[in-house]
């Protein structure tokens, strides 16, 4: 079943997929498959895009930060397990404005594709962990934007529960229920 719309056609969600399908490549490739990392990494990646997905299928606000809130601390887990596999080999960091890093950056505009558009990367260990700490750094730049709208909007408008009480409250003040 092919859905479209909803939390699917959220560039941060996309990209989720992207680091997850990326993620499950580079360890297979990279990571011992006896190793703990290798689960971790799988894991987290994992963890990063289903959380979103949920947190965008609950009724509150107060859900869905707190489950946004959970995905963005799985990819925050990811990063650094790219970030220590780089260092642990003695490999190279990518600068921030590093030609290799705005091209990797860039292909976010590219109506955020797929994982094709990054495939090339996987070939080089020290390529393909640079690349995916880019794509991480965005795709959590999107999240914490998306958090302080929502967490604004919850201070402004209130919570599920909250908003529930408030129409109980004025249909009881209408009579509703009275014999």
């Amino acid at each position: 079943m092919n859905q479209t719309g909803g939390y699917r056609e959220l560039p941060f969600f996309k990209q989720s997929e992207i680091i997850y399908d990326f993620t499950v490549e580079f360890v297979k490739r990279y990571i011992d498959y006896k190793s703990r990392t290798k689960d971790q990494m799988e894991q987290a990646a994992r963890s990063g895009k289903q959380n979103i997905a949920e947190g965008y299928l609950q009724k509150s606000l107060e859900g869905r930060i707190k489950l946004l809130g959970v995905a963005r601390g799985s990819l925050e887990e990811l990063l650094n397990d790219y970030l220590d596999f780089l260092r642990q080999r003695n490999l190279k960091l990518w600068e921030k404005d590093s030609p290799e890093a705005k091209k990797v950056r860039s292909f976010v505009y590219n109506n955020y594709n797929s994982y094709n558009d990054y495939k090339s990367y996987i070939e080089n260990p020290e390529d393909a962990a640079n690349t995916m700490i880019c794509l991480i750094n965005q795709t959590n730049r999107l999240i914490d934007q998306k958090l302080r709208w929502l967490e604004e909007k919850f201070v402004n408008e209130g919570g599920f529960r909250e908003n529930l009480f408030k129409k109980r409250l004025e249909k009881k003040k209408e009579g509703y229920g009275k014999i």
